[in-house]
């Protein structure tokens, strides 16, 4: 039972990771176009990215273990 509810924390962790690569590439655009005035929201969207990431592996090796 306790897997069920990792498992669903995992699927809205992806939803989540997703969720943030699009406003990444948003930002990218922006930034390209001359739109962006805070460049920083990049850095800040790619450490989210990357600790969700972090998150999902953490999740996953509790599950194999």
């Amino acid at each position: 039972m306790n897997t069920k509810i990792k498992k669903t924390d995992i699927k809205s962790l992806r939803s989540e990771v997703s969720s943030n690569k699009k406003i990444l590439m948003n930002l990218k655009f922006q930034k390209s176009t001359g739109q962006l005035e805070k460049t920083s929201e990049i850095k800040k969207t790619k450490k989210k990215i990357a600790s969700l990431k972090t998150l999902i592996s953490r999740e996953k090796g509790n599950i194999n273990a």
